[in-house]
């Protein structure tokens, strides 16, 4: 008799730090709406934005439904309860009505755009340091998703293959921005190098494998992150190299947003996002 081979999941918290990601990103990227400096750009980011909410959509939506056939993982969620729809978990659930401490972004996604600012300073959005991040977290995207096609996980190795697809544009966008900004005039120079030097220690973060990416490397649902470390390396490098912007090193603390450790730019984005759901948990939209 052929033996049966159980099929491999990605672990529940792998699948919510990827969602998470993707959301916070979009979040921050819809901000520009109706403010990017050219109307064209203003579609572009818009539409970036709504590629990175689908992409959580899509992992929010294979979470829930896995803590729902799941007794223990759905203990572990029973202070959302209040928050489902018919008794059901869903997507919604867990983008809105999940606090600051559960969620499992990167750091650098949470970020304002208006550089080293605290949360409560004023100041005009840097279209730099938007674009910036856009290219070292794409980049970053681009190769994961490549490597999660082969996941053992076959429900994240298909929304990764979307997923890549998508991410693929996004680097392409905010590559060519970056180029267009290092080697431009002097004002554009200084503001992308500026951004660059801000935003880069984040990227630390990127290879310090939380718990979850540890466990989904060992049973195969994830990739070891510094298997793509060197080419991460290489395609900024390059990229740096044509907008004749340098690189200095990422050092001092590094970030763990993974581990629900967050800035506090992240309170102020969820406040946001989160209020009409929360004001209205019964609604059908």
């Amino acid at each position: 008799m052929e033996q049966q081979v159980s099929p491999v999941q990605a672990p529940l918290a792998y699948l919510l730090q990827l969602a998470d990601s993707a959301l916070v990103l979009g979040q921050r990227n819809a901000e520009w709406c109706g403010h990017a400096p050219v109307l064209e750009e203003d579609i572009a980011l818009a539409n970036i934005s709504l590629d990175q909410i689908g992409q959580a959509r899509l992992l929010y939506q294979l979470a829930a439904a896995r803590i729902q056939a799941d007794a223990a993982l759905a203990a572990q969620h029973a202070h959302l309860q209040g928050a489902r729809v018919d008794g059901a978990l869903t997507e919604d659930t867990l983008a809105f009505f999940r606090d600051v401490p559960e969620f499992r972004n990167h750091t650098l996604v949470e970020l304002p755009h208006r550089g080293p600012l605290a949360s409560t300073a004023t100041g005009d959005r840097d279209w730099a340091t938007t674009l910036v991040r856009n290219f070292l977290y794409s980049t970053l995207m681009g190769l994961l998703w490549e490597a999660l096609q082969h996941s053992r996980d076959a429900d994240l190795a298909a929304i990764a293959a979307k997923s890549l697809k998508e991410v693929r544009y996004h680097v392409r966008h905010s590559r060519d921005w970056l180029v267009r900004m290092g080697d431009g005039t002097d004002q554009s120079q200084r503001r992308a190098q500026a951004a660059l030097d801000h935003l880069l220690p984040y990227t630390r973060e990127f290879w310090t494998p939380g718990d979850a990416e540890s466990q989904a490397a060992a049973n195969g649902s994830g990739v070891e992150l510094a298997s793509l470390q060197a080419a991460w390396d290489a395609t900024l490098d390059a990229a740096l190299a044509e907008a004749t912007l340098r690189r200095a090193p990422a050092e001092g603390y590094v970030p763990r947003g993974k581990h629900g450790l967050h800035s506090e730019h992240l309170g102020f984005l969820l406040a946001e996002m989160q209020s009409l759901a929360r004001a209205h948990p019964d609604a059908r939209w």
